[in-house]
């Protein structure tokens, strides 16, 4: 399982999110930013955000009272992890689209022709059925 959390970095120099960071305890070590409280970590790739070959198609805006926080939808998320088990075999990613799959309206027709751009339609066909299932 990976403990990074991905974020776009936007228009906000480098040196403004190291800062920002160190406040509440992060150091940044390489290309990921550390708290010595958590397994998990933040990396910050360069934009435009991506799902194997492809831009993300849709996203999601949510507003708190702190900020917006922008989102990428459901299906693009089961793109995101099916990316992981079709390239890297990893078996979590599967489990993790299967997930959001089950409890989530996702667009299937989209993930079979993003699949097929992949390189993978025969693996999305022998798995479509786990990503079908009826929602709760």
């Amino acid at each position: 399982m990976s403990f990074d959390l991905d974020f776009i970095e936007g228009s906000a120099p480098r040196k403004k999110l190291r800062e920002a960071l160190a406040e509440i305890g992060f150091v940044e070590e390489a290309r990921y930013f550390k708290h010595p409280d958590t397994n998990f970590f933040l990396e910050f790739p360069p934009g435009p955000l991506s799902v194997g070959r492809e831009p993300v198609k849709e996203v999601i805006t949510l507003e708190f009272s702190t900020g917006p926080l922008k989102i990428i939808s459901p299906t693009d998320c089961v793109k995101d992890r099916l990316a992981g088990f079709y390239h890297w075999q990893d078996k979590q990613c599967l489990e993790q689209a299967i997930l959001v799959a089950g409890t989530q309206e996702i667009d299937l027709e989209e993930i079979a022709r993003w699949s097929k751009v992949e390189g993978k339609l025969g693996e999305f066909r022998k798995i479509k059925r786990l990503l079908a299932k009826e929602k709760p």
